[in-house]
C-alpha cells in the first residue's frame, strides 16, 4: 500500500535505522521498528523489518507473528526458514522439522534451501538426534567447493555437528574449511580451531599496561641509588 509522502519518510528513517543497528545493537533496533509498526502496520516491509528486529532480540513468539502478517500480506515464501527457527526458538522444533517438510520449500531458492536445512538440522539437534543433523546437513551444497555467501555457516554447523559427535578431527577439518571460506567473519570459526588446538590467547593490552609501571620502577630506583644517567 502506499502512504502519504511525510509518512512514507518518516517511515524510512526508522527503517534505515533498524537495519544500520540490528546487529549493533539489537534492542534499539527493535525500538525503531515498533515505531515503525505504529505508523505503517499495513505494509509489508514494515512487518517484516519488525519480526526480524523482534528475532535478534530473542522475542520468537512475537517474531513469528510479524513474519506470518508480512507472508499474508506478500504471498512469498522467503521468510519460511526464519519462521521455521522461530519455532525452535519457542521449543518447538518438531513443528520446525514439520515446516521443513512443506512444499513451501520447494519454492524457496537455493539459499533458503540450505537456510531451511541448516534450520532442520539445529532441530534434529534440539530434539537429540545428532547423527540425523550430521545426515541432514550432508548435502551437495557442503561438498561444493563453490564459495557462496552461506557456504562458511553451512560449514561450521557442519564442523559444530561432527565435534558435538565426538568426531574431532573431522571437525577440525571442516572448521577448517569454514574459516577458508569465511572471507567476513561471519562464524568464529578461527577461534574454535584455536581451541581445538589448544591455542590460548593472551590479552597484549594487559601486558603493555604492565610494562611501563615496571619502567618507571626501575627509574625511581636508580635516581634513588644515584646511579641514573642525564
Amino acid at each position: 500500500m502506499s502512504l502519504p509522502k511525510t509518512l512514507a519518510e518518516d517511515v524510512a528513517r526508522n527503517l534505515v535505522m533498524v537495519a544500520r543497528l540490528i546487529d549493533e545493537d539489537p534492542e534499539q533496533a527493535y525500538a525503531y521498528s515498533r515505531i515503525a509498526l505504529r505508523l505503517a502496520s499495513r505494509v509489508a516491509a514494515v512487518r517484516e523489518a519488525a519480526g526480524f528486529a523482534a528475532y535478534a532480540t530473542q522475542k520468537y513468539a512475537e517474531a513469528l507473528a510479524e513474519f506470518r502478517a508480512a507472508r499474508r500480506m506478500t504471498g512469498s515464501v522467503e521468510l519460511w526458514p526464519v519462521m521455521a527457527d522461530c519455532e525452535r526458538g519457542l521449543g518447538r522444533p518438531e513443528k520446525a522439522m514439520a515446516m521443513a517438510g512443506e512444499p513451501e520449500v520447494q519454492k524457496l531458492d537455493k539459499a533458503g534451501q540450505v537456510e531451511m536445512r541448516l534450520v532442520a538440522a539445529g532441530a534434529r539437534r534440539d530434539m537429540g538426534q545428532l547423527d540425523a543433523a550430521i545426515v541432514t546437513l550432508q548435502s551437495p551444497e557442503l561438498a561444493s567447493n563453490a564459495v557462496h555467501p552461506w557456504t562458511p555457516r553451512l560449514r561450521y554447523a557442519y564442523a559444530d555437528a561432527l565435534l558435538e559427535a565426538g568426531r574431532e578431527d573431522e571437525a577440525r577439518e571442516w572448521f577448517g574449511k569454514a574459516l577458508e571460506a569465511d572471507k567476513d567473519g561471519a562464524t568464529d570459526a578461527s577461534d574454535r580451531l584455536a581451541e581445538l588446538d589448544g591455542v590460548e590467547f593472551v590479552d597484549a593490552l594487559d601486558d603493555d599496561e604492565d610494562e611501563p609501571v615496571a619502567a618507571d620502577a626501575d627509574r625511581d630506583d636508580a635516581d634513588e641509588d644515584g646511579t641514573s644517567q642525564a
